[in-house]
Protein backbone atom coordinates (compact mmCIF):
# COMPACT_ATOMS: atom_id res chain seq x y z
CA UNK A 1 0.00 0.00 0.00
CA UNK A 2 1.30 3.47 -0.55
CA UNK A 3 -1.17 6.04 1.36
CA UNK A 4 -0.69 7.05 4.47
CA UNK A 5 -3.09 7.09 7.26
CA UNK A 6 -5.59 8.34 8.66
CA UNK A 7 -6.76 9.60 6.18
CA UNK A 8 -8.81 8.80 3.16
CA UNK A 9 -8.36 5.55 1.69
CA UNK A 10 -10.05 5.62 -1.76
CA UNK A 11 -8.72 4.29 -4.62
CA UNK A 12 -7.64 7.81 -5.96
CA UNK A 13 -5.87 8.45 -2.94
CA UNK A 14 -3.99 4.99 -3.46
CA UNK A 15 -3.33 5.82 -6.77
CA UNK A 16 -1.84 9.31 -6.41
CA UNK A 17 0.19 7.87 -3.60
CA UNK A 18 1.53 5.82 -6.02
CA UNK A 19 2.62 8.27 -8.21
CA UNK A 20 4.16 10.53 -5.64
CA UNK A 21 6.37 7.32 -4.56
CA UNK A 22 7.39 6.43 -8.39
CA UNK A 23 7.95 10.02 -9.43
CA UNK A 24 12.03 10.84 -9.13
CA UNK A 25 10.92 14.20 -6.92
CA UNK A 26 11.57 16.66 -10.00
CA UNK A 27 9.12 19.58 -11.01
CA UNK A 28 7.20 18.00 -13.94
CA UNK A 29 5.28 14.72 -13.67
CA UNK A 30 7.57 11.69 -14.48
CA UNK A 31 5.20 8.95 -13.37
CA UNK A 32 1.66 8.41 -15.11
CA UNK A 33 -1.56 6.50 -14.71
CA UNK A 34 -2.09 4.25 -17.58
CA UNK A 35 -4.01 1.18 -18.64
CA UNK A 36 -7.41 0.36 -16.63
CA UNK A 37 -5.92 2.66 -13.89
CA UNK A 38 -6.19 5.74 -16.22
CA UNK A 39 -9.33 4.43 -17.59
CA UNK A 40 -10.94 4.65 -14.72
CA UNK A 41 -9.70 7.98 -13.55
CA UNK A 42 -11.43 9.53 -17.08
CA UNK A 43 -14.49 7.48 -16.31
CA UNK A 44 -14.14 5.05 -18.82
CA UNK A 45 -14.45 2.42 -16.71
CA UNK A 46 -17.55 2.09 -13.60
CA UNK A 47 -14.97 -0.34 -11.37
CA UNK A 48 -11.68 0.73 -9.75
CA UNK A 49 -9.11 -1.66 -11.02
CA UNK A 50 -7.34 -4.27 -8.33
CA UNK A 51 -4.04 -2.79 -8.92
CA UNK A 52 -2.47 0.84 -9.80
CA UNK A 53 -0.78 0.86 -14.05
CA UNK A 54 1.74 3.39 -14.21
CA UNK A 55 4.11 4.38 -17.27
CA UNK A 56 7.25 6.32 -16.58
CA UNK A 57 9.79 7.53 -19.26
CA UNK A 58 12.05 5.16 -20.67
CA UNK A 59 14.84 6.91 -19.17
CA UNK A 60 13.91 5.83 -15.52
CA UNK A 61 13.61 2.61 -13.38
CA UNK A 62 11.61 2.01 -10.53
CA UNK A 63 11.66 -0.31 -7.68
CA UNK A 64 8.63 -3.13 -7.77
CA UNK A 65 6.44 -2.82 -5.29
CA UNK A 66 3.10 -4.98 -4.86
CA UNK A 67 0.02 -3.64 -6.32
CA UNK A 68 1.92 -1.79 -9.00
CA UNK A 69 2.49 -2.25 -12.00
CA UNK A 70 4.69 0.31 -14.16
CA UNK A 71 5.49 0.30 -18.13
CA UNK A 72 8.29 2.64 -19.80
CA UNK A 73 7.63 4.29 -22.79
CA UNK A 74 9.62 6.24 -25.44
CA UNK A 75 6.92 8.28 -26.55
CA UNK A 76 6.55 9.72 -22.85
CA UNK A 77 6.03 13.25 -24.03
CA UNK A 78 3.20 12.01 -26.57
CA UNK A 79 1.41 9.71 -24.34
CA UNK A 80 0.65 12.44 -21.27
CA UNK A 81 -2.04 14.53 -20.25
CA UNK A 82 -0.13 16.37 -17.41
CA UNK A 83 -2.84 18.94 -17.20
CA UNK A 84 -5.55 16.22 -15.73
CA UNK A 85 -4.77 15.13 -12.18
CA UNK A 86 -4.23 12.33 -10.73
CA UNK A 87 -1.72 12.43 -14.16
CA UNK A 88 -2.72 10.32 -16.60
CA UNK A 89 -1.93 8.99 -20.27
CA UNK A 90 -4.33 11.30 -22.96
CA UNK A 91 -7.69 9.95 -23.20
CA UNK A 92 -6.79 8.55 -27.21
CA UNK A 93 -3.80 6.68 -25.34
CA UNK A 94 -5.93 5.47 -22.65
CA UNK A 95 -8.54 4.10 -24.94
CA UNK A 96 -6.45 2.07 -26.82
CA UNK A 97 -4.16 1.14 -24.24
CA UNK A 98 -7.33 -0.90 -23.32
CA UNK A 99 -8.47 -1.50 -26.40
CA UNK A 100 -5.52 -3.75 -26.77
CA UNK A 101 -6.11 -5.94 -23.65
CA UNK A 102 -9.23 -7.46 -24.37
CA UNK A 103 -10.72 -9.41 -27.81
CA UNK A 104 -11.55 -7.80 -30.85
CA UNK A 105 -15.22 -6.93 -29.58
CA UNK A 106 -13.78 -5.22 -26.62
CA UNK A 107 -12.01 -3.23 -28.92
CA UNK A 108 -14.47 -1.76 -30.50
CA UNK A 109 -16.99 -1.30 -27.77
CA UNK A 110 -14.36 0.45 -25.98
CA UNK A 111 -13.16 2.48 -29.23
CA UNK A 112 -17.18 2.80 -29.50
CA UNK A 113 -18.51 4.31 -26.20
CA UNK A 114 -15.46 6.92 -26.39
CA UNK A 115 -16.06 8.38 -29.48
CA UNK A 116 -19.80 8.50 -29.09
CA UNK A 117 -19.30 10.49 -25.73
CA UNK A 118 -17.18 12.56 -27.76
CA UNK A 119 -14.19 12.12 -24.91
CA UNK A 120 -12.07 11.12 -28.54
CA UNK A 121 -12.31 11.55 -31.76
CA UNK A 122 -11.68 8.72 -34.94
CA UNK A 123 -9.44 11.11 -36.56
CA UNK A 124 -6.98 11.36 -32.81
CA UNK A 125 -7.34 7.38 -32.90
CA UNK A 126 -6.20 6.67 -36.05
CA UNK A 127 -3.24 9.11 -35.24
CA UNK A 128 -2.74 7.58 -32.54
CA UNK A 129 -2.52 3.94 -34.12
CA UNK A 130 -0.45 5.32 -36.48
CA UNK A 131 2.00 6.43 -33.90
CA UNK A 132 2.64 3.83 -32.28
CA UNK A 133 3.03 1.82 -35.77
CA UNK A 134 -0.07 -0.14 -35.10
CA UNK A 135 -2.37 -2.09 -32.83
CA UNK A 136 -3.07 -5.26 -31.96
CA UNK A 137 -6.48 -4.82 -33.50
CA UNK A 138 -5.51 -2.53 -36.29
CA UNK A 139 -7.05 -4.45 -38.93
CA UNK A 140 -10.69 -4.38 -36.85
CA UNK A 141 -10.34 -1.07 -35.24
CA UNK A 142 -9.09 0.94 -38.77
CA UNK A 143 -12.11 0.44 -40.79
CA UNK A 144 -14.51 0.37 -37.75
CA UNK A 145 -13.48 4.43 -36.83
CA UNK A 146 -15.06 5.64 -39.60
CA UNK A 147 -18.49 3.58 -39.07
CA UNK A 148 -18.13 4.51 -35.28
CA UNK A 149 -17.93 8.51 -36.86
CA UNK A 150 -21.32 7.45 -38.64
CA UNK A 151 -23.51 6.44 -35.81
CA UNK A 152 -22.17 3.06 -34.80
CA UNK A 153 -22.50 2.76 -30.71
CA UNK A 154 -21.55 -0.82 -30.05
CA UNK A 155 -19.28 -3.58 -30.73
CA UNK A 156 -21.99 -5.94 -31.63
CA UNK A 157 -23.40 -2.73 -33.94
CA UNK A 158 -20.06 -2.30 -35.78
CA UNK A 159 -19.79 -5.94 -36.58
CA UNK A 160 -23.46 -6.25 -37.82
CA UNK A 161 -21.87 -3.39 -40.18
CA UNK A 162 -18.96 -4.58 -41.20
CA UNK A 163 -19.41 -8.46 -41.48
CA UNK A 164 -23.36 -8.62 -41.95
CA UNK A 165 -24.65 -5.41 -44.50
CA UNK A 166 -21.43 -4.36 -46.16
CA UNK A 167 -19.67 -7.57 -46.02
CA UNK A 168 -22.50 -9.24 -48.03
CA UNK A 169 -23.49 -6.05 -49.88
CA UNK A 170 -26.79 -5.37 -48.27
CA UNK A 171 -28.07 -1.43 -48.86
CA UNK A 172 -26.42 1.44 -46.41
CA UNK A 173 -28.82 1.57 -43.92
CA UNK A 174 -28.91 5.12 -41.58
CA UNK A 175 -27.79 4.80 -38.42
CA UNK A 176 -29.13 5.74 -35.19
CA UNK A 177 -32.06 7.51 -36.82
CA UNK A 178 -34.92 8.77 -34.24
CA UNK A 179 -37.85 6.78 -33.48
CA UNK A 180 -40.76 9.25 -33.06
CA UNK A 181 -41.83 6.31 -30.45
CA UNK A 182 -41.50 6.53 -26.90
CA UNK A 183 -38.82 8.94 -25.70
CA UNK A 184 -35.28 9.54 -26.76
CA UNK A 185 -35.04 5.75 -29.11
CA UNK A 186 -32.71 6.12 -31.63
CA UNK A 187 -32.97 3.21 -34.31
CA UNK A 188 -29.56 1.00 -34.74
CA UNK A 189 -30.16 0.78 -38.43
CA UNK A 190 -33.48 2.02 -40.54
CA UNK A 191 -33.51 1.12 -44.09
CA UNK A 192 -35.56 3.89 -45.28
CA UNK A 193 -36.62 2.83 -48.73
CA UNK A 194 -37.76 -0.57 -47.27
CA UNK A 195 -38.90 0.46 -43.68
CA UNK A 196 -36.81 -2.20 -42.09
CA UNK A 197 -35.33 -1.31 -38.52
CA UNK A 198 -32.64 -3.97 -37.28
CA UNK A 199 -31.88 -3.22 -33.74
CA UNK A 200 -28.83 -5.04 -32.66
CA UNK A 201 -29.15 -5.47 -29.44
CA UNK A 202 -26.89 -6.31 -26.89
CA UNK A 203 -26.73 -6.37 -23.09
CA UNK A 204 -26.63 -2.85 -22.41
CA UNK A 205 -30.16 -1.20 -21.93
CA UNK A 206 -31.98 -4.85 -22.26
CA UNK A 207 -30.65 -6.49 -19.38
CA UNK A 208 -34.42 -6.13 -17.24
CA UNK A 209 -37.61 -7.76 -17.83
CA UNK A 210 -38.96 -4.48 -18.42
CA UNK A 211 -37.06 -3.11 -21.27
CA UNK A 212 -37.49 -6.59 -23.31
CA UNK A 213 -41.40 -5.16 -22.54
CA UNK A 214 -40.51 -1.78 -23.74
CA UNK A 215 -39.18 -3.04 -26.52
CA UNK A 216 -41.87 -4.53 -27.78
CA UNK A 217 -44.34 -2.68 -27.43
CA UNK A 218 -42.31 0.11 -29.62
CA UNK A 219 -41.88 -2.56 -32.09
CA UNK A 220 -45.69 -2.90 -32.27
CA UNK A 221 -46.09 0.51 -32.08
CA UNK A 222 -44.16 1.21 -35.54
CA UNK A 223 -45.83 -1.05 -37.53
CA UNK A 224 -48.84 1.54 -37.26
CA UNK A 225 -46.73 3.30 -39.76
CA UNK A 226 -45.65 0.77 -41.89
CA UNK A 227 -42.23 0.25 -40.30
CA UNK A 228 -41.03 -3.05 -39.07
CA UNK A 229 -38.60 -4.11 -36.58
CA UNK A 230 -36.19 -7.12 -36.61
CA UNK A 231 -33.60 -7.70 -33.77
CA UNK A 232 -30.67 -9.61 -34.16
CA UNK A 233 -28.14 -10.30 -31.04
CA UNK A 234 -24.57 -10.80 -30.59
CA UNK A 235 -24.51 -14.51 -32.12
CA UNK A 236 -26.06 -13.55 -34.78
CA UNK A 237 -23.25 -10.61 -36.05
CA UNK A 238 -20.39 -12.85 -34.40
CA UNK A 239 -21.09 -16.28 -34.74
CA UNK A 240 -23.28 -16.52 -37.79
CA UNK A 241 -23.03 -13.44 -39.57
CA UNK A 242 -23.21 -14.91 -43.33
CA UNK A 243 -26.76 -16.92 -42.20
CA UNK A 244 -27.82 -12.99 -40.59
CA UNK A 245 -27.47 -11.80 -43.69
CA UNK A 246 -29.07 -13.73 -45.86
CA UNK A 247 -31.59 -13.49 -43.75
CA UNK A 248 -31.79 -9.72 -43.52
CA UNK A 249 -31.64 -9.79 -47.45
CA UNK A 250 -35.02 -11.95 -48.05
CA UNK A 251 -36.70 -9.55 -45.32
CA UNK A 252 -35.32 -6.63 -47.34
CA UNK A 253 -36.23 -8.05 -51.12
CA UNK A 254 -40.29 -9.05 -49.26
CA UNK A 255 -40.27 -4.94 -48.76
CA UNK A 256 -38.97 -3.85 -51.76
CA UNK A 257 -34.90 -4.47 -52.13
CA UNK A 258 -34.20 -5.51 -55.53
CA UNK A 259 -30.52 -6.51 -55.27
CA UNK A 260 -28.80 -9.56 -54.24
CA UNK A 261 -26.71 -10.23 -51.05
CA UNK A 262 -22.99 -10.95 -52.41
CA UNK A 263 -20.91 -13.97 -50.96
CA UNK A 264 -18.06 -12.97 -48.63
CA UNK A 265 -15.20 -14.69 -48.01
CA UNK A 266 -16.11 -16.59 -45.24
CA UNK A 267 -15.68 -20.57 -45.98
CA UNK A 268 -19.40 -21.55 -46.74
CA UNK A 269 -21.53 -18.21 -46.71
CA UNK A 270 -25.10 -19.20 -48.31
CA UNK A 271 -25.40 -15.89 -49.89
Amino acid sequence: MFQTLPGRADWTTTATAALLHTMSGGAAADAALRGESAAYAWGLRATAPPIVHLVIPQRRTVTRQPGLVVRRSMRWDDLIDDRAFPWRTTMRATVLDVASAGSALDALSIVAKAVQNELVTPSELLAEITARGGHKHSRILRPALSDVRDGGQSGSELLYIRDVERAHGLPLAVRQSPSHIGRHRLHDNEYVEQKLIVEVDGRLGHERWSDRVNDGRRDRQLLTSARLTTRVFFADVNIQPCVTASEIAAILATRGWRGRPRRCRRAGCPC
